[in-house]
């Protein structure tokens, strides 16, 4: 199997996990009735999915199959990690209070802003900040990066409303009826 063959599975299952978590997360706030309940179940997932599979791996088979050169729990690389960790739960949160801000139905477009907004913020973060371009990638690049922020603003303007209620006529007063005649 080739190396983009792969790449492209989990770039799949990235996108199934992501592409159900902003709907997913909304139903579970509206029916815990909080944001900070929802959040703190995800924090419950993530520490199951995050913490005790890995925690498995290298504490108890002793066995980290992702090991590359010398493994270590240095300071500098586990606040990296910690970092990393934070501005997902970050996100996560910030997506709990958009969905919810945004009431019933807003999930059909706050997913499709972030997820428009991210590569965006991530491209310009890794080739200025983070691993700095030597070289700037071709202008199609960009010009993708355009079409992803105009995609992000016609899911913006052209977003799902519901038709207002059609306004009911208020019932017909009886007409007054005089009891002294």
């Amino acid at each position: 199997m080739s190396k983009w063959t792969i790449v492209l599975f989990f770039v799949a299952c990235a996108a199934l996990s992501w592409g159900n978590y902003v709907p997913l997360v909304h139903i579970a706030a509206q029916k815990l009735h909080s944001n900070l309940r929802a959040f703190l179940f995800v924090g419950v997932a993530y520490f199951l999915v995050a913490v005790l599979i890995p925690g498995f791996f290298i504490f108890v088979l002793d066995k980290d199959p992702t090991v590359r050169g010398v493994p270590n729990f240095n300071t500098g690389p586990i606040m990296w990690g910690i970092l990393a960790g934070t501005a997902g739960a970050l996100g996560a949160l910030f997506v709990i209070f958009a969905v919810t801000t945004g009431g019933k139905g807003a999930a059909i477009y706050v997913a499709p802003l972030v997820f428009a907004g991210a590569p965006i913020v991530n491209t310009i973060a890794t080739i200025t900040l983070y691993h700095p371009a030597k070289t700037m990638p071709d202008l199609r690049f960009f010009l993708g990066l355009v079409l992803a922020a105009a995609g992000a603003a016609m899911v913006m303007i052209y977003k799902p409303v519901d038709k207002p209620a059609p306004m009911t006529p208020p019932a017909a007063e009886a007409p007054a009826t005089d009891s002294t005649s």
